[in-house]
């Protein structure tokens, strides 16, 4: 006899329970959709508080890190949101999830950074949500995508800015090989799509907690190639500008990073810290933390990262917004 197949892995990483009752038990409502942009179709996802009588406080736009998507652990990100009482939206960005495009090709971060914005721009911008204070928010690589958003947005548009261990300065033992991009860059852009560069065991320098990042591998969605190279050489190209452009940002922001991240120098967010013009930032450095600071660490460790950004979003609510109230 043949020997049995092992049963197949669960749809979720919290086992077989149907979506909607899993939502309910942790405390929250959750919805899916699929949304066109001028650069491809986005697959987005929205949390709310479970009671829809309960008041929201403001609306928060999340976007997830390198090769991870909206639909595996990252949503406990968004849950938790959620759960203190903000409309939450997040969308998997360009090539990633289930959202258009190639698997973790990220040539154009502009553009890929543009489709996401033009999603969370509807729903800042729409009667429901356009006198609350609103925040983008994102983790890793997207925290550079964030600022790109940032950047590429209307004065004001935006009431402040989260990022965990934004991706601005990239680790030299992470950094592409100016050798392989320069041969590369000699086929005259053809070979930009390869996955042709070194991988660098990125999930493991990410995550400290042993049986999370058993979970966030068993992600069916997790990009697990190697690196394509238009892929890090735009990531190296974006990290230089807004290194450079530090100084443009002007509004109130929380930048959160682990002193052991391997993959995200915290260097980045204290260059932010320091050149920004805002007059309204801050700063975490957590002493041996890894670079998911959510997903990765020991509940322990990334319940006092949550802490710090409740205390940091709820305060600011209650001093910039909302917009409604300030004739009052």
């Amino acid at each position: 006899m043949p020997p049995e197949l092992p049963p197949p892995p669960p749809p979720n990483f919290w086992g077989d329970t149907p979506e909607e009752d899993y939502y309910a038990s942790q405390g929250v409502r959750n919805s899916k959709s699929y949304f066109g942009t001028p650069h491809g179709k986005l697959f987005t996802q929205s949390f709310f508080p479970l009671d829809p009588a309960q008041p929201i406080k403001a609306s928060v736009f999340m976007t997830h890190g390198y090769g991870s998507d909206t639909g595996w652990l990252f949503q406990k990100f968004c849950m938790n949101y959620a759960n203190w009482g903000y409309a939450v939206f997040a969308a998997d960005l360009l090539g990633h999830g289930r959202s258009d495009g190639l698997r973790c090709y990220l040539g154009d971060l502009d553009k890929v950074a543009a489709a996401s914005l033009f999603f969370f721009k509807s729903v800042r911008v729409s009667d429901e949500y356009k006198d609350l204070p609103a925040f983008l928010l994102g983790e890793s690589m997207g925290g550079l995508a964030t600022l790109l958003m940032y950047f590429q947005s209307e004065k004001d548009l935006w009431t402040g800015l989260i990022f965990s261990a934004p991706l601005f300065v990239i680790p030299e033992p992470m950094k592409p090989s100016k050798v392989h991009l320069f041969a590369y860059g000699l086929l005259f852009g053809l070979a930009d799509t390869w996955a042709a560069m070194p991988d660098n065991k990125m999930v493991g320098k990410a995550i400290k907690d042993p049986e999370k990042l058993k979970i966030i591998a068993s992600n069916p969605r997790r990009y697990t190639g190697r690196p394509r190279v238009g892929t890090m050489r735009e990531l190296q190209r974006q990290c230089e500008y807004v290194q450079n452009n530090f100084d443009k940002v002007t509004i109130p922001f929380f930048t959160g990073h682990g002193t052991s991240d391997g993959l995200a120098c915290s260097s980045g967010s204290e260059k932010l810290y320091e050149k920004a013009s805002s007059e309204d930032k801050t700063l975490k450095l957590y002493e041996g933390m890894y670079h998911s600071l959510i997903q990765g660490e020991p509940d322990e460790n990334a319940n006092v990262v949550l802490g710090d950004m409740r205390a940091w979003i709820d305060e600011r609510v209650e001093r910039y917004g909302p917009k409604c109230n300030e004739t009052d």
